[in-house]
């Protein structure tokens, strides 16, 4: 058996091939709605539960997860454009924000909604460090504008919680819901 990820994310992805689970991608068939003043685990929680819902079939285990980056009680989702993504970057710059990630696991007789929050403190930074970043494209479908397993590692001063969890996917709580609803998706792929 493989998991069913509801994502098209080529970062989760990669993570379930670190972790090396077994898995199929469907293409979520959910409408994400983000006002920049939700509540950023209620919000996180209903999407990833959405996504998964969305292409679960009886028999099968799915899991659907959302990420979101909350700073002084905004939500910074993925920019529009490189003027967005320079302003976010500049929000976060120096400071301290929030990685915030639903993850919802559906599976027979089980349906577990959870969720991870990894603190992350960006460096200070120039307008020319935010300005080389954008130039180079990888804000693109990034929460918060920035991919840590990137170039983006270099705006990072520290983070306290599941790396992973800033990367798309909060591995540990995962290997946590997979042990304790569905342990057989962790036994390790012959082929590895």
């Amino acid at each position: 058996m493989k998991l069913v990820l509801a994502s098209t994310s080529l970062q989760r992805r990669a993570i379930l091939e670190q972790l090396q689970i077994p898995f199929d991608v469907v293409a979520p068939q959910y409408e994400e709605h983000d006002p920049p003043d939700a509540e950023p685990v209620q919000l996180v929680c209903a999407h990833a539960e959405g996504k998964a819902r969305s292409v679960h079939v009886d028999g099968r285990v799915t899991l659907g997860v959302d990420t979101t980056v909350h700073l002084d009680g905004r939500l910074y989702g993925k920019p529009t454009d490189e003027g967005g993504a320079r302003a976010m970057l500049g929000d976060l710059a120096g400071r301290a924000h929030l990685v915030v990630s639903g993850l919802c696991l559906l599976g027979p007789g089980f349906a577990v909604v959870e969720h991870d929050v990894t603190h992350v403190t960006f460096r200070g930074l120039e307008q020319s460090e935010i300005d080389a970043y954008v130039s180079a494209g990888e804000w693109r479908g990034r929460a918060g504008g920035y991919a840590i397993q990137g170039l983006g590692g270099r705006l990072v001063a520290r983070i306290e919680g599941d790396y992973l969890n800033v990367v798309g996917l909060p591995g540990s709580l995962l290997i946590d819901v997979l042990t304790a609803h569905a342990s057989n998706l962790l036994h390790l792929r012959p082929d590895v």
